[in-house]
């Protein structure tokens, strides 16, 4: 009897002890569950023209919120040192250039995925002049003004690596000012630089795009480009051959020429080349 009462006994403890381990393990992994947050899983490397900056900056929270798992890396610079970097090796997911020169280089070199390759935006010229000089005597009404001997100094994009540079020349050279005004030019490495000899009254006057006039309250523009006197003012854009998120990359660039993204664009003055396309992935 003794017997089976210590069986029964070390019976009820060995029971007991198992639904201790067992009620330990769940409060165990109840303690350590946290709640889901949803976190980036790709990351894409976007290089763009200086002068998409503020626009891109603003279409990012608009496109992360339809695509949480993907977060954008941005790399903004003047045309042509995106394009040598691309050409050195730099990983780089995207490529939105603010002339057709560059994409068709790294084209040339097999480096796109071709078949992503689209226009995106199109952008005008404008002559621009420090907001102070509109209350002294300093007179700049036109291209032509550029000339007269008063005016000492205009900021330009460099025209090999900068395509607005290379803008700038194309007007210039259609008004027959080129040689007097690149006597007085100081060169900015993008277009940003530029803009900002202008609004820190460094210079007299400079030649950007009117979308990057219109982001500082420094400056004024005094006349804009006849678009007979330059090469259209396209911005390509494309994947890279060498991404590895290819997939993510497209989508980043489909959602960029729908009517959402292409509003934003609008807002800071460029304007939608963007051809209507079907946008069903499964079409």
């Amino acid at each position: 009897m003794k017997k089976q009462k210590k069986i029964l006994y070390f019976l009820s403890l060995s029971i007991l002890s198992l639904f201790l381990i067992v009620g330990c393990d769940r409060l165990s992994n109840i303690s350590l569950e946290k709640p889901s947050i949803a976190t980036p899983s790709t990351q894409l490397t976007v290089s763009a023209a200086a002068s998409l900056k503020n626009v891109m900056e603003e279409i990012e929270p608009i496109y992360q919120q339809k695509h949480p798992e993907t977060e954008i890396i941005y790399n903004f610079a003047s045309s042509g040192s995106l394009q040598r970097q691309i050409e050195q090796g730099a990983p780089v997911d995207v490529f939105i250039s603010a002339a057709t020169n560059q994409i068709d280089a790294l084209e040339k070199q097999d480096l796109l995925l071709i078949e992503t390759r689209q226009d995106l935006l199109k952008n005008q010229m404008v002559l621009v002049t420090p907001e102070s000089h509109a209350k002294n005597d300093l007179k700049i009404d036109n291209f032509e003004d550029l000339t007269t001997k008063e005016i000492t100094m205009i900021a330009l994009g460099e025209p090999e690596s900068v395509p607005a540079g290379k803008y700038a020349q194309e007007v210039l050279t259609s008004f027959e000012i080129a040689d007097k005004v690149n006597s007085k030019a100081v060169y900015g490495k993008d277009v940003r630089q530029v803009l900002n000899y202008v609004a820190t009254g460094n210079v007299d006057a400079g030649i950007v795009y009117r979308t990057d006039a219109q982001v500082s309250d420094n400056v004024q523009i005094v006349a804009t480009a006849p678009e007979t006197s330059h090469s259209p003012v396209i911005y390509p854009i494309a994947v890279m051959k060498d991404s590895d998120n290819s997939e993510a990359a497209t989508q980043l660039i489909e959602f960029l020429t729908t009517p959402e993204a292409q509003a934003v664009f609008k807002e800071h003055g460029f304007v939608s080349v963007v051809s209507p396309v079907k946008r069903d992935r499964d079409s």
